[in-house]
């Protein structure tokens, strides 16, 4: 499976982003769960937000909760991450990964970066 993912830039505190992540190759029909994780420079990759590729059970993490939004288009075959209410806590490489089968290791796809100015 291949990811591709889009819609980083550079915005202000409080502003908004959408990234999306497409998902191709023959192994899409076997996707899981999809996920966007995210790295500061100095700092451990965290996982931001988790779907199931059906689009039920999104998580998220505290520090997003109420900001963030997961959500899967099925025609496009996107996992979409909105984000509101950005922070400068909240720059940093955006990735997005999915699992094949609920016991398979992440695929990941390139990083989006997000930095927000304050």
């Amino acid at each position: 499976v291949q990811l591709q993912a889009s819609g980083g830039g550079l915005v202000q505190d409080g502003a908004s982003l959408r990234l999306s992540c497409v998902a191709s190759g023959r192994s899409v029909v076997g996707l899981y769960k999809a996920a966007w994780f995210r790295q500061a420079p100095g700092k451990e990759r965290e996982e931001v937000a988790s779907i199931a590729w059906n689009g039920r059970n999104a998580h998220y993490a505290d520090s997003v909760k109420g900001r963030f939004t997961i959500s899967r288009d099925y025609a496009k075959n996107t996992v979409d991450l909105q984000m509101n209410n950005l922070k400068s806590e909240d720059s940093a490489n955006y990735y997005c990964a999915a699992t094949i089968g609920s016991h398979g290791a992440w695929r990941w796809g390139q990083g989006t970066l997000v930095t927000v100015s304050s």
